[in-house]
């Protein structure tokens, strides 16, 4: 079923605040037209990381919020694919130091990695995020600016733009001596920050100045493919233009009215591009705030081809806690793939929909995503008896879907923490995790994984990939007899307790009950006592003692879950002695 629309006045999230500004500028620009034209633009260069993501995910929520009120939106994305590859990128499987030749020709004429089932790098790199925007129920019109370029589908505005390049020269000649903040670097992976716009054409380069004079237009060499060239002449009349190569010394004149091997420089491109597309909305990464950046520039530019600039904020870093070295193989950086691969599309929609644009936020491949998904529940369970404000009510329904549908959702999800242990225990043995979770709630029993699936598959995924080997639980095969026969009389007393209740008490509820209840027991309280400062010193005390009998150290999974998944004639053997 679609999710139910919502206008603006009955939320007050930052989304819909954006779709009244998109709305009443589409209006103001073109009266009664029924199209708003929203974009995105990112380049295959490499892995398109979830820095990158938020480049799409803003215009696309914003989108969809204006067709939940029954307009029609399309969502540009471009792939800068004609791009010029920069440099060989580290960790790529497939490749290695001999792409360094290819560095300077365009992204769709450099070989994909070795193995790779696709044409070119740009296909490559493009086909991953494909599928993850797909994964996440992401509307768009993909545009190839190759297929542009090569097509001649811009001819008329690289025309224009040479035949205007004085005025684009004196506009980017006001910024050429001005600096903008210099280039953030790098944290490790486990706390990077990842740059939103670091994959999209925002990218330096050089803006068409040369000996010979201003030319906002950059040919790839017909002989070697590359773009080390320099436009040497031009003729407005008959178009005709030379350029000559650094890379491999060729030279040719062509006619640019015929011409379709080359493209605007960037700080051109962007702005033509808007005009030509009508683009109402689209955002900018932090790159683009200083003075000279290509959004500053092309709101000057854009106007020599007819057009206006977008509106659209500035958005910030997206951040990675605990991604697992083991996992950061495609490049470095984690991908929206890596991320579905351990998350649900919703929980991860929801942390790009919860969040201003200029706000940044973490995506947690640590421990941290059991805290994640325990909000995300709790804020479920909101909507659900009707208590949510209307803010956070906003953020969970752009997150489980869009206005065509709802995306695919777990039938029973439950707690991620207690899928997870039981991946971890089980080893991901089928059977063990339905037994398992078959007794969670003798009530409602389990009849099969489907019903919590996809989430049990992310949470065994998160286990796999994200957890080191040596923190994953191993319970122990015989008893630690040592330990047994050396606890004092209370130790004895805490374990009696608690084997005798095992039968009364199994379910993961009843043994919540049970081992927090022993302790309370020992010292003499209620059941509904208050936990006070000592009662907390002596469960902690207990549950590091059953830690160490069950899986030989003092910390694990949650023991109701562990309890289960060791099952009831295990649990007697190891903490008998």
């Amino acid at each position: 079923m679609p999710i139910v629309a919502q206008s603006s006045n009955e939320t007050t999230d930052w989304v819909s605040r954006f779709a009244d500004e998109v709305i009443a500028e589409s209006e103001r620009r073109a009266p009664g037209k029924k199209d708003v034209v929203v974009a995105s633009g990112l380049s295959p260069s490499g892995p398109i990381h979830l820095g990158n993501l938020r480049e799409v995910m803003t215009p696309h929520l914003v989108a969809d919020e204006i067709r939940r009120r029954g307009r029609t939106v399309r969502h540009l994305l471009s792939w800068d694919d004609y791009d010029r590859y920069r440099k060989v990128p580290v960790g790529i499987p497939g490749v290695d130091d001999s792409w360094a030749e290819h560095i300077g020709k365009p992204l769709t004429s450099v070989p994909a990695p070795g193995g790779s089932a696709y044409a070119n790098w740009a296909e490559h790199f493009k086909a991953a995020m494909v599928d993850s925007l797909g994964a996440l129920g992401v509307e768009y019109d993909g545009i190839s600016q190759t297929e542009q370029y090569t097509s001649g589908v811009y001819r008329e505005q690289v025309l224009h733009a040479m035949k205007h390049r004085g005025d684009i020269d004196a506009i980017l000649g006001q910024y050429r001596t001005k600096k903008g903040p210099g280039k953030k670097s790098q944290k490790p992976v486990e706390e990077a920050e990842l740059e939103a716009a670091e994959g999209s054409g925002a990218a330096a380069e050089d803006d068409g100045s040369g000996s010979a004079g201003y030319f906002p237009y950059k040919p790839y060499c017909g002989n070697c493919e590359k773009d080390l060239t320099t436009v040497t002449a031009y003729d407005d009349d008959s178009t005709e233009l030379t350029y000559t190569c650094s890379g491999c010394g060729f030279s040719e004149t062509v006619r640019l009215s015929e011409f379709n091997r080359g493209k605007l420089v960037w700080k051109v491109d962007w702005p033509m591009r808007w005009a030509y597309e009508g683009v109402i909305f689209e955002p900018s990464g932090v790159d683009h705030s200083s003075p000279g950046s290509s959004f500053q520039v092309g709101g000057q530019i854009v106007g020599i081809f007819g057009g206006e600039q977008p509106i659209g904020p500035m958005y910030a870093f997206v951040g990675i806690s605990g991604m697992a070295k083991m996992s950061s193989s495609k490049g470095g950086v984690p991908t929206p793939a890596d991320a579905l691969e351990i998350m649900e599309p919703q929980l991860l929609r929801w942390l790009y929909a919860r969040r201003r644009p200029n706000q940044s936020f973490k995506i947690a491949f640590d421990q941290e995503i059991q805290r994640l998904y325990d909000e995300w529940d709790k804020l479920a369970a909101k909507v659900a008896d009707a208590s949510v404000l209307p803010a956070d009510a906003a953020a969970y329904a752009r997150a489980v879907g869009t206005a065509a549908a709802e995306l695919p959702r777990t039938p029973r999800p439950l707690p991620y923490r207690t899928l997870a242990s039981v991946a971890d225990i089980t080893g991901g043995h089928e059977d063990q995790s339905l037994r398992i979770l078959g007794e969670l709630d003798p009530e409602r029993p389990l009849a099969s994984l489907d019903e919590v699936r996809p989430r049990f598959d992310k949470a065994q995924a998160w286990i796999n990939t994200q957890v080191p080997a040596e923190q994953r639980t191993v319970v122990r095969a015989e008893p630690d007899t040592e330990l047994l026969v050396s606890l004092d009389e209370r130790g004895r007393e805490s374990l009696r307790l608690l084997l005798e209740g095992l039968d009364s008490h199994w379910s993961l509820d009843g043994l919540t009950t049970l081992v927090y209840g022993v302790p309370k027991t020992l010292e003499g309280l209620d059941a509904d006592a208050r936990p006070t400062a000592e009662l907390k010193a002596a469960q902690r005390s207990f549950f590091a003692l059953l830690y160490r009998l069950l899986v030989g150290r003092e910390t694990g999974p949650r023991l109701p879950t562990l309890l289960l998944a060791v099952g009831v004639e295990r649990v007697r053997k190891l903490l008998s002695a």
